[in-house]
């Protein structure tokens, strides 16, 4: 259900992107925008887990320095049938992991000190089953996909600022209409927005599940979840907010309409989902 929602989300997507190129200019500006954005998405896909993995100062680590953590990433992703990731740990507090990486044979899994200290071998299992399928689900691809067109719909909206700006109106024969162009430029940017944040929302269920099955237990990864949860409301993480959607737990916090735009589920659901699937 999870991998039918996405896609659904994902033709969404591409409908809004098309009604915003034919609210602005037509063929030519919606392509110009789907262009932009692949360039920019195409450096994200290539090397964005560098980047990531830089911005956090994550270190790798040998089997030698963190012989648990790499027993459990062996045994899991021979287990899920992909080579070894690479093992990383950061040096922050606020317990949480994620995974990065374009493909299983370029993928990397990294934790917190904070993570290691408070779960248990059982709940970390759990947690490096997430995050290994995420790469196995080639989460990273469909990411860059949804911000690829999500993308593309905020670039067509600042163009048509831009235009309105200086009074320029589409050349092409399909020409823009004035009013659906005024519309896009505040609707289109937050409507795909809320769209890409429901799909990372539904890898997130999906990555809970095959987590659960990897580890062998659902309560394995419903425990280290509310353990994760709590620990993250109190102990503050420096994060950068485009890169909270990777973290198995989100590293912000908000409420209220924030929930909206949500890179995650609500964690009672997660936990309930999880607990449903032991019964």
């Amino acid at each position: 259900m999870n991998n039918i929602k996405t896609m659904v989300l994902l033709v969404t997507l591409t409908l809004i992107l098309v009604w915003a190129g034919a609210a602005f200019g037509g063929k030519q500006g919606m392509t110009m925008a789907l262009i932009f954005a692949l360039g920019m998405n195409f450096f994200a896909y290539w090397f964005s887990d560098k980047i990531v993995l830089r911005m956090y100062r994550a270190q790798e680590v040998t089997e030698a320095e963190a012989p648990e953590l790499h027993s459990i990433v062996r045994m899991l992703s021979q287990k899920a049938g992909i080579p070894m990731p690479k093992v990383y740990i950061i040096e922050e507090d606020q317990p949480n992991a994620f995974a990065t990486g374009r493909n299983p044979k370029h993928a990397a899994v990294a934790v917190t000190t904070g993570i290691m200290r408070i779960l248990s071998r059982d709940e970390l299992s759990g947690v490096i089953g997430h995050e290994l399928s995420h790469i196995t689900h080639r989460d990273i691809l469909i990411s860059t996909i949804a911000a690829t067109l999500a993308g593309a719909i905020s670039y067509l909206a600042q163009m048509a600022q831009w235009a309105a700006i200086f009074g320029h109106r589409g050349d092409d024969d399909e020409g823009g209409n004035p009013i659906a162009a005024l519309v896009m430029m505040i609707v289109g940017p937050i409507a795909a927005l809320i769209v890409q944040m429901a799909i990372s929302r539904s890898r997130e269920y999906l990555a809970d599940e095959g987590g659960a099955r990897l580890a062998g237990n659902p309560r394995f990864l419903a425990n280290a979840l509310r353990k994760l949860s709590l620990a993250s409301q109190k102990i503050p993480m420096d994060a950068n907010p485009a890169t909270s959607h990777m973290f198995i737990v989100n590293p912000l916090s908000g409420g209220g309409l924030l929930k909206l735009f949500s890179t995650h589920p609500p964690m009672e659901e997660r936990i309930a989902r999880l607990e449903a699937m032991s019964l």
